[in-house]
């Protein structure tokens, strides 16, 4: 029997939850306070997935960055793959909330999405 312990991140609570398995199968889990502390726990051993958020360069904008984030939650061995797939990605302003930057990132199947404006600037060097 294997046993994992784990910090559930689905509320500020941050209960403890241990999981004990056999195999592939899920015996017990317990610690959490909430329903979504038991649903955390069993997708995180079986399927774990993360949010990846960063930014990206503008051109031509009010701001020289805009933060992005995966619009879904991506395979946990994927995270790198996908932050490295935004290294070299530059888009020109303006930018909007929900602006696809980049498709398919890292060949997930996720969009990478623009999670804030940035307007196009009204004072462009010649």
């Amino acid at each position: 029997m294997e046993i994992r312990n784990l910090t559930c991140i689905s509320c500020p609570m941050g209960c403890p939850i241990t999981v004990e398995m056999e195999g592939n199968e899920i015996i017990s889990v317990t610690g959490n306070t909430c329903k979504r502390g038991e649903v955390y726990a069993r997708k995180e051993v079986t399927n774990p997935t993360r949010i990846v958020t960063s930014t990206v360069k503008v051109k031509n904008g009010t701001a020289d960055m805009v933060s992005v984030k995966t619009k879904e939650d991506i395979p946990k061995g994927k995270i790198f793959d996908c932050v490295k797939a935004l290294k070299d990605v530059e888009v020109s302003a303006p930018v909007h909330i929900g602006d696809v930057i980049v498709s398919d990132a890292a060949g997930t199947g996720v969009d990478i999405v623009a999670t804030k404006n940035v307007d196009r600037s009204s004072y462009l060097a010649h």
